[in-house]
């Protein structure tokens, strides 16, 4: 069974209606032989916050060192992100495991009128994943309600109820009181339920579940006080029984500080976790979608705000910032309340109401007439998201606002322009064009057809249906082709497609899209700065903006891999950075703790006292000083003392990192890695290594751009050696060039690295491999090589660079 076929069959489920009761969801995973029987579940309900509240949860979990699964709904781009442990989705093989061991219990369900629908199934797709992967706890985001949810055919020993507004009165009951004691069926009798409701509504929760923990003001059990903004993170104070805890989070207003409570009480009871990790957890919780602040300039918000609560929250919140106009992207659900939340929503100055490409949607014209009758005088009105945002974002001024709101599906197809990747494949023969083809789950007939079109220009990307029919119909008009993923039945999801043709008939591409609808007018410019048709972005001044170049690494540690011991006196490594230029790197790397498997982690003042006298003495030389560390504080302390770019091998897992870089508007290097040091054992299942690093990598980028650096300033390093097989190691680094899907520079860091033992290379003589690899970085796309031998591998990136362009060296 290939992806496409197992993920259609999973969709074709939405053909049956939502229904009260867990007896379906309870008879599927009896099939699957009770895989709930072992699992620590947490089950958290409410109106408004689940997700973001079991992300803090997961985050922290994680944090205190427990294997965590997380089940959340909706999905913004890929279903597979409503299941996820320790982060990370579940793969492509694993849900097609799921499909082919239930497929036929499914099937004969429904010729019996009794199919689960497609939550039901995905909850226990997600509970069977959990036992297969034997996390410590699982996490359960409720879907509606809590009594009748699929989510409630388990026995938690946790849970949660965030809060409780009206909604889904046709399932849930007419008033505040009867959602409530709906909600409130989540408690599991193990540990106190969790609640921040108030009011009747928190009367209603005490009278069905009983012992209750309270989140709120000072007369509760757990007290939070929010103490706004510090940038774009939200400062809180939460207070328990007997602990206290002041961090920030990546979420900002009073409700989030109430999140981070019932997180912190429901960790408390799941694992005691202390406050130390408590707090590195709720920083670290990002939630795509909600209040995310994607560019300062102007003030541009994403929220997935869906009824008038949430609409008042976004309010309250965009007092704390400060802008001129607001400009506002406005789409929802036909089923939700449009008038109060437009009513809760601070007045625009202009609005442009859009279609999320679902069947549910509202229409964008009743939409626009009431903005129009609640006085709103500039209303416009676009089918596709992404052409209302094109022109809210044009018609902004740098110190407007644009806030971009409704529905949680009108944010994911919004936030595709920050997110989406056109992936520039490199195609030389048929078997290149078969793996493509098919990696896009093109079906088997289709890439039989098409592997022969391949072998010139292609790009990846993931669009809607309507955009996929449109680019379909112009590219065969061109001459060129364009293959469409098995998914493409599905009228509510966007799937790959693969794009193939000459630079000249892209060019025409790009130039028919320009002005097109369906948000496709943005694409045209996406195509041509993807394949660098008719773009000469400015340049910033930087070294690899002219070319490859080296990055010489200096280890001042006494126990790196290949080179620990040799600097570790001053004096030492001082010399070696001379040394280092003047055999023609164009960047020096400073490193004082070893991320080599074993490696003893250094305090914060030891790795400082070791790299910043280095630091200070090599500044003045003809070159860039990068410091490799992954402590934000280690970074800090190098650029004041002349350091000049960030290179963390963790990717940004110190959440204080991205600011530093920002700060001093240094480069930082985004390396992809499981962990750091490396824990060898640590392995992941990919289901293509690049485009997943592509994947992970582009969160990561993207925190580092909303901090308030240029993408061109973010170097994206996809971790040879880090959380990675050789085999993988070298998929990577013979296709690097993909990674400048990313819109970044590309770093490639591969020395003396244990991947070359496959070819028979020992660790004692594998230069002549790290420099034919180095060779074959440049060839591939690498702007950066980062290598411990300096000269032989600034000579071998001169033999590409001349085999690219014979007349440089002349």
């Amino acid at each position: 069974m290939e992806f496409h076929d197992a993920a259609n069959f999973l969709f074709d489920l939405r053909r049956f209606t939502p229904r009260a009761g867990t007896e379906a969801t309870r008879a599927l995973l009896d099939h699957l032989g009770s895989p709930d029987d072992d699992i620590d579940f947490v089950q958290v309900a409410g109106s408004n916050g689940k997700g973001s509240t079991v992300r803090m949860l997961e985050s922290t979990l994680r944090e205190a060192g427990l294997s965590v699964g997380l089940y959340t709904s909706p999905h913004l781009e890929d279903v597979r992100e409503r299941v996820r442990v320790n982060g990370r989705m579940i793969s492509k093989q694993g849900l097609i495991s799921f499909v082919e061991q239930t497929k036929p219990y499914l099937t004969e369900a429904a010729t019996n009128g009794e199919s689960p629908t497609f939550f039901e199934t995905l909850t226990a797709l997600a509970i069977w994943e959990f036992a297969r992967q034997d996390v410590d706890v699982a996490i359960l985001e409720v879907g509606i309600g809590g009594k009748y949810d699929a989510t409630s055919a388990v026995s938690p020993i946790a849970s949660a109820v965030t809060n409780v507004s009206l909604e889904h009165t046709q399932y849930l009951g007419g008033t505040v009181e009867e959602i409530a004691t709906d909600k409130a069926h989540v408690a599991s009798g193990v540990n106190p339920l969790v609640t921040a409701a108030t009011g009747t509504a928190l009367d209603a929760v005490r009278k069905q579940a009983g012992d209750i923990v309270t989140v709120g003001d000072d007369d509760a059990d757990v007290t939070v006080a929010y103490d706004g903004r510090d940038g774009l993170e939200g400062c809180v104070r939460l207070d328990g029984p007997d602990w206290h805890v002041e961090a920030l989070l990546p979420a900002l207003g009073d409700h989030q500080a109430a999140n981070a409570g019932i997180a912190v009480a429901l960790a408390r009871q799941v694992a005691a976790v202390d406050e130390s990790p408590i707090a590195r957890g709720l920083r670290k919780a990002h939630w795509p979608g909600r209040f995310e602040v994607m560019s300062q300039s102007p003030l541009t918000v994403l929220d997935g705000a869906h009824n008038p609560g949430a609409c008042e929250v976004v309010a309250d919140l965009l007092s704390e910032f400060e802008y001129d106009n607001l400009h506002l992207v406005f789409g929802a659900m036909s089923d939700k309340d449009h008038r109060g939340m437009v009513t809760a929503l601070p007045t625009p100055d202009s609005v442009v109401t859009c279609q999320p490409d679902l069947t549910r949607s509202q229409d964008r014209a009743v939409l626009a007439s009431i903005f129009e009758d609640a006085g709103v005088a500039d209303v416009s009105r676009r089918s596709a998201v992404e052409s209302a945002v094109e022109l809210a974002l044009s018609n902004a001024g740098p110190n407007d606002c644009v806030l971009i709101t409704g529905s949680l599906f009108v944010v994911a197809e919004a936030r595709r322009r920050w997110t989406r990747a056109e992936i520039p494949k490199r195609i030389v023969d048929l078997d290149d064009a078969r793996k493509t083809l098919s990696g896009a789950h093109v079906t088997d007939p289709g890439v039989w057809r098409m592997r022969g079109k391949a072998v010139h220009r292609v790009l990846k990307t993931r669009v809607q249906k309507r955009q996929a029919q449109y680019l379909k119909e112009e590219m065969l008009s061109l001459g060129g082709e364009c293959a469409l993923s098995g998914l493409n039945d599905q009228d509510d999801e966007t799937f790959d497609v693969v794009l193939m043709g000459t630079l000249a008939q892209f060019k025409r591409l790009a130039d028919k899209l320009d002005g097109q609808p369906y948000g496709l007018s943005p694409f045209a410019d996406d195509i041509r700065e993807a394949l660098s048709i008719q773009t000469r972005p400015e340049k910033l001044g930087y070294p690899w903006e002219d070319g490859p170049v080296v990055m010489g690494i200096l280890n001042v540690t006494p126990d790196s891999f290949h080179d620990g011991g040799r600097y570790e006196a001053i004096e030492d490594a001082v010399s070696r950075g001379k040394e280092i230029v003047a055999e023609g790197a164009e960047i020096i790397d400073i490193g004082g703790e070893s991320t080599r498997p074993g490696a003893d982690e250094v305090s914060t003042e030891a790795e400082i006292a070791r790299v910043v006298p280095v630091v200070e003495q090599l500044a003045a030389l003809d070159c860039l000083i990068s410091i490799d560390t992954r402590k934000a504080s280690v970074a800090r302390a190098a650029l004041e003392a002349g350091g000049d770019i960030i290179n963390d091998v963790t990717g940004l897992e110190d959440p204080e990192m991205r600011f530093v870089a920002a700060e001093f508007d240094a480069p930082v290097v985004v390396m992809h890695s499981l962990d750091a040091p490396v824990i060898p054992e640590h392995t992941v299942e990919y289901d293509d290594v690049v485009e997943d690093v592509i994947a992970e990598l582009n969160e990561k980028v993207l925190l580092a751009e909303k901090a308030g650096l240029d993408r061109r300033k973010i170097i994206v390093d996809p971790g040879l050696g880090f959380g990675k097989s050789a085999t993988e190691n070298f998929e990577l680094l013979g296709r690097a060039g993909e990674l400048h899907a990313l819109g970044c520079p590309v770093l490639i860091g591969h020395s003396h690295k244990s991947m070359f033992d496959i070819l028979g290379e020992k660790d004692d003589d594998r230069l002549p491999a790290t420099i034919a690899g180095t060779t074959l970085a440049v060839e591939r796309g690498a702007d950066i090589v980062r290598v411990h031998d300096v000269n032989a591998n600034v000579a071998a990136v001169r033999a590409a660079q001349a085999a690219r362009d014979p007349t440089k060296f002349e």
